[in-house]
């Protein structure tokens, strides 16, 4: 038996035999597979079960997989990966800004859906992380906490994402250095066939929903910078006194 038994992914998709055909797949390779057939049915699963993912079909009827993204992203930090039959990038990153961690085009290989689940599970927050002293990044009004990766606005915890925090993590690895693009696109685990330049747009676009988080104009960021032609970089003092 692998680790990932012990990992509950929800599975909604319309189509019944899709729908069958992932939850077999994926519970084949060691993950707890519980699956919806629309959004109704997972709101009802969600009501009374914790997921550590959510794999969710765009192109369903009542509510697509869009509109339930936005949904769920208000209540919830869960990590959402969208299928979709639309590959152009207006509609990926449509997808990205209503708070999806990660899209994949059908038609796709399992194995490499398995691969995005696998990055995306990575990324997401873990109960703790290796560090010795603890080491505070300050955010203007927001504290991150980079032995935790938590952030905090006073006492308050501002919830991210596990791509946005997968992001956090990178940047405050390297304060004050700038990270390209192909960089974060590697470290996010966003390689595939969708092809470059559309993966590191999607890079752009998290860092914009990341901005939100802390900076007082996003627009105008103060600490997640561009770096014009080399990517971004994070320009935050460091607190080591976690004071």
């Amino acid at each position: 038996m692998n680790g990932q038994s012990d990992i509950h992914l929800l599975i909604v998709d319309d189509d019944e035999r899709i729908r069958g055909l992932l939850q077999k797949f994926l519970m084949r390779n060691g993950f707890w597979v519980t699956a919806a057939r629309d959004g109704d049915h997972a709101r009802r699963l969600m009501a009374g079960l914790e997921f550590d993912l959510i794999v969710l079909d765009v192109m369903m009827p009542g509510d697509d997989g869009i509109t339930l993204t936005k949904e769920f992203r208000r209540k919830m930090e869960t990590p959402i990966l969208l299928l979709t039959a639309r590959g152009d990038t207006a509609d990926r990153i449509a997808g990205l800004e209503a708070g999806a961690d990660d899209y994949l085009s059908k038609p796709f290989e399992p194995k490499e859906l398995l691969l995005r689940i696998n990055a995306i599970l990575r990324r997401a927050p873990g109960p703790s992380a290796v560090a010795s002293v603890p080491k505070v990044l300050q955010l203007g009004p927001v504290r991150y906490d980079v032995e935790r990766g938590e952030m905090w606005r006073g006492d308050a915890l501002v919830r991210l994402t596990a791509t946005e925090a997968a992001l956090m993590r990178v940047f405050a690895a390297h304060p004050g250095e700038a990270v390209s693009r192909q960089d974060l696109v590697d470290d996010l685990g966003r390689g595939g066939k969708d092809g470059g330049q559309a993966q590191e747009r999607a890079v752009d676009v998290q860092i914009t929903r990341l901005r939100r988080k802390f900076e007082a104009d996003p627009k105008q960021p103060r600490f997640l910078q561009t770096v014009r032609g080399a990517g971004y970089r994070l320009a935050a003092p460091t607190d080591s006194n976690d004071a």
